[in-house]
């Protein structure tokens, strides 16, 4: 009896006295190794396990303990404060890290420093500091990535002189990009919710070896939160709810998330709801920019009526929701399976750039309404891994997805009764097989295989606004048709020497198009079209330390873009006066890359880096006036029209430098600046040549942050470079109602400037504030090719709460 009151006495006594505090990544909610654990004088010490637990118990109850890891951010708190934080102390990791890990360039976590692509990342603790609207925001907010909207609700990144269909879009590794992504602006990238993002890496230049087709200028990779599970035998609920206002576009934005997680089962629910009226422009700029007089429609009778405040750009709000639903089972320590489901819908929404051009006969605006129906995409996505034991690989991960796309295009011309619509769905299916082999000595290979397939629905109709009657009208791609590829790669990383990194690669992929054309409006003079292309790509290239504190990077990759069925089979007013036709005689385009980096660090105090690039691009698909049926012009929407279609008409090269710099100026100050300098030509058939449409001017920022453990404050310049009229794209120069006007009454896009401030407090672990100060001096401008004005001054407020 004496030994089971003892025994227990000792449990009880062991259980108050072992106090035990876990240490987690404050976003990612990982287990931090080897942290130092010490008081003020050291007389105290102790340090993380590999769970991230230690034991506090020697130290005194109001004490300051001090966490600090190689990798994090120093932490200072009492003893007393972490017993009420449930045991929990939560690190936030430093800005940059020599050792980060990246996923985008063999799908598998490999060092950064070893990799001699250039790869941007920003981690959630980044995208909350910046607290962006849209997805296309938080990648504009990076400094390093250009991006142009026709609209608000849009945003269409440009990267080394490549944009739309010529970039691609992955969510947890599956691709976004479908047969219909075009070569127009697009605004796809908005459907993914910023709240829901763990992490974004930007891939700079060619990625086709690991993901195929349309990654010719770069990838972007978008990875979603998962849900955490529980290290002990209670149940783990922790969450985040967040409000935003802002003011130039009076948005509301509501955000919660909340996490249960038990030891093999882990579920995350998300939901965030924002919308926005129409959008405010700045006072000081071109007038050319103003909203002077929109339409206004009464009765059926279009009218053009005076905008009592023209700063005002009418109509540019909507709405837009996001749902995600995450689900994680770890039976075992070998096994994982992940399943995400993710749906976005936005309002009706207008294509700004469309309703403020004039008309020809100079008595209104070209169109009344052109508005997008509302944009939806589902995605729903299992993801199984499995570690070790493998007779050929370290790590296998299956990942089956499918998503479904729907979107509309809705115009009326100035005083024409007759609505136009057209309506696509796109079904996607795919499946991805990838390995890890790590067994071969200093040689790590990774390699696998991957199948697609799109079905894309279409339809039109025509609506007379005055009697309501609607009827059939052409589609804008021919029904049923559908896109699938499949591919196998293998890329392998070499350390030859610590301090050298080799990595190379190949790829095939084959895609097939499959399309039968409706001629009941149009008397097009071929059946179908039935296209079957392959590709090999390459890439070679090594990251060498001569020095501890230098690294050079040097890499060449080819990479392809599959002509898809918005190039093949496409009829669509490309702009006013114009119309696009099918083609279904294209071949796929190439590009080859070269790329040197250098990035050299001055006794961890300056950080400077550097890159050089130039990209060919062969048997380019552009838009060029076109015969239909022998016919220059033929009538669309009631308008005669001239004629183009997709063709492989050019060649271009793009070139360009990359500068980015880091000063820590003293323990809480520091100093970050990106600068970006693209130039980019595309050569005729005929020999001539003339600017490329999607090189952006050259923009950068310079940032003075501020941070201390609860505070952390930004200042800074953005910049954007003029784009003389003689530089300006020829389709570009057509559109001379969205740029302002030189001294010689030219189209051009003046450069511009707008200084910003932003800070965010933590006031607990709970509770954080975010305020921000957009475009303080209230300049007007808009950003190179987009079709609306930026805000002007803009106040941001944010409050978040962790739970």
């Amino acid at each position: 009896m004496n030994k089971v009151v003892y025994i227990l006495f000792f449990l009880i006594f062991t259980t108050v006295s072992a106090q035990e505090v876990e240490i987690l990544d404050y976003y990612s909610k990982e287990a931090i190794v080897n942290v130092a654990v010490f008081n003020n004088d050291k007389s105290k010490t102790a340090l993380s396990d590999l769970d991230g637990k230690c034991d506090i118990s020697h130290f005194d109850t109001n004490e300051r303990i001090t966490f600090k890891h190689l990798s994090y951010e120093v932490y200072k708190v009492t003893k007393s404060q972490i017993l009420k934080n449930n045991s929990l102390v939560l690190m936030v990791l430093k800005p940059e890290q020599l050792d980060e890990v990246v996923m985008s360039i063999s799908k598998w976590e490999q060092q950064k420093k070893d990799i001699p692509h250039k790869i941007v990342s920003l981690n959630a603790r980044a995208i909350a500091f910046t607290n962006p609207q849209t997805s296309a925001d938080l990648l504009q907010n990076s400094g390093k990535v250009f991006v142009q909207k026709s609209q608000l609700g849009g945003g269409s990144p440009m990267i080394r002189g490549f944009a739309t269909n010529r970039l691609l879009l992955t969510v947890d590794g599956v691709r976004m990009n479908n047969a219909i992504f075009r070569g127009g602006n697009l605004q796809n990238v908005i459907s993914i919710d910023p709240f829901t993002i763990k992490k974004t890496e930007v891939i700079f230049g060619p990625g086709s070896v690991i993901y195929g087709s349309d990654a010719l200028g770069g990838v972007m990779n978008f990875y979603s939160k998962e849900a955490t599970l529980s290290t002990k035998d209670s149940l783990l609920f922790t969450g985040n709810t967040n409000l935003r206002y802002s003011s130039a576009n009076n948005e509301k934005t509501t955000h919660i998330d909340f996490n249960l997680g038990k030891r093999k089962w882990a579920y995350l629910t998300s939901f965030s709801y924002s919308t926005f009226d129409d959008l405010k422009m700045g006072s000081h700029g071109p007038e050319a920019y103003l909203r002077n007089a929109y339409v206004s429609t009464q009765d059926g009778v279009d009218a053009l009526v005076t905008n009592n405040n023209p700063q005002k750009q009418v109509p540019t709000g909507y709405d837009q929701w996001n749902l995600m639903q995450k689900i994680t089972h770890k039976p075992n320590n070998y096994w994982d399976l992940d399943i995400g489901l993710f749906y976005s819908e936005t309002s009706d929404y207008s294509r700004y750039d469309r309703l403020i051009g004039p008309n020809s006969e100079g008595n209104g605006l070209h169109s009344a309404e052109w508005y997008y129906g509302p944009q939806k995409w589902f995605m729903g996505n299992v993801q199984l891994n499995k570690k070790g034991k493998g007779k050929f690989y370290d790590g296998l991960r299956i990942t089956t997805a499918y998503q479904y796309f729907e979107e509309s295009r809705n115009n009326r011309g100035f005083q024409d009764p007759i609505l136009y619509s057209t309506k696509e769905m796109v079904n996607a299916l795919s499946t991805n097989v990838d390995f890890e082999n790590k067994k071969i000595g200093d040689l790590r290979l990774y390699y696998g295989a991957s199948y697609i397939y799109n079905n894309v629905n279409s339809g039109g109709s025509q609506k007379d606004i005055s009697t309501n009657v609607v009827s059939d009208a052409p589609s804008r791609y021919p029904d049923g048709s559908s896109w699938q590829t499949a591919a196998a790669y293998l890329t392998g990383e070499y350390k030859a020497m610590p301090n050298f990194s080799l990595l190379s690669g190949l790829r095939y992929s084959h895609v097939w198009i499959d399309a039968e054309f409706d001629k009941t409006f149009y008397p097009f003079p071929f059946d179908d079209a039935d296209l079957s292309t392959g590709a090999l790509t390459g890439s070679i290239g090594f990251s060498w330390f001569p020095r501890a504190n230098l690294q050079i990077t040097l890499n060449g990759a080819t990479g392809f873009r599959s002509p898809n069925i918005d190039d093949i089979g496409k009829v669509f007013d490309s702009e006013p006066g114009s119309v696009v036709v099918p083609n279904p005689d294209l071949e796929p385009e190439y590009a080859y890359n070269m790329e040197l980096g250098i990035k050299k660090n001055y006794k961890d105090k300056l950080v400077f880096k550097g890159a050089a690039f130039y990209t060919y691009l062969v048997d380019a698909l552009v838009r060029r006036d076109y015969l239909f049926n022998g016919e220059p012009q033929i009538e669309y929407n009631g308008e005669l029209s001239n004629v183009q279609a997709m063709q492989n008409a050019a060649k271009a090269y793009v070139y360009g430098f990359e500068f980015g710099l880091e000063a820590v100026l003293t323990e809480n100050i520091s100093l970050v600046s990106n600068l970006t300098l693209t130039e980019g030509v595309e050569e005729e058939a005929d020999g001539t040549d003339s600017p490329a449409r999607h090189v952006p001017p050259t923009f950068g920022d310079v940032h003075l942050i501020f941070r201390n453990q609860n505070l952390k404050t930004d200042l800074f310049l953005n910049y954007n470079g003029e784009i003389t009229n003689d530089d300006l794209a020829t389709s570009e120069q057509e559109k001379t109602y969205i740029y302002a006007k030189d001294a010689n009454g030219l189209p051009y896009a003046p450069s511009w400037y707008t200084l910003n401030f932003r800070t965010q407090y933590e006031l607990n672990k709970e509770w954080r504030i975010g305020c921000s100060l957009e475009n303080i001096t209230n300049q007007r401008y808009r950003s190179y090719s987009s079709g609306i004005a930026a805000p002007g001054t803009n106040l941001i407020i944010g409050v978040s709460y962790s739970f």
